[in-house]
């Protein structure tokens, strides 16, 4: 029987297609000996019809590239698809801000309680609230004076 019927029939048996089966070029003259689904079933007992692994795409590359984007590469503007808002969701980092800040004031009111009440407390918390104060640097510089 001809290669290309034997590789038919053995793609039947083995649930696959007909590329993916691999015949041995050495028992040439087994193969085509062939005559029933049967002998097929003995030549893939036997190991000379095998199926032949798929090709699965490489992860090489793509791990290659998630090493450098762990050092901080590839992250530059022109990587960027999204808005800054998408990239780093706005509430999040205005909580750690906002509690950084209140725990500084708390921390300067102990310190220099007398620098503080010149403003007021409550004055200084319900700036903080509002977004007064780019960070804890600004809050403390108005606090001390340098700047209200």
């Amino acid at each position: 029987m001809q290669q290309d019927k034997v590789k038919e029939m053995a793609a039947g048996i083995l649930k696959c297609g007909k590329n993916i089966i691999w015949l041995d070029p050495k028992e040439g003259d087994k193969i085509k000996s062939v005559m029933t689904k049967d002998d097929v079933r003995g030549l893939i007992k036997e190991k000379v019809i095998k199926k032949s692994g798929k090709n699965s795409q490489s992860r090489a590359r793509a791990r290659k590239l998630q090493e450098k984007k762990k050092k901080g590469r590839k992250r530059g503007k022109g990587k960027r698809k999204g808005t800054k808002k998408a990239r780093v969701e706005k509430k999040p980092t205005w909580m750690k801000n906002v509690r950084s800040q209140r725990k500084m004031l708390k921390q300067l009111q102990k310190e220099t309680p007398e620098a503080v009440e010149k403003i007021g407390y409550r004055i200084l918390y319900k700036r903080i609230k509002g977004g007064y104060f780019k960070g804890k640097k600004y809050l403390k510089a108005a606090v001390e004076g340098k700047k209200r």
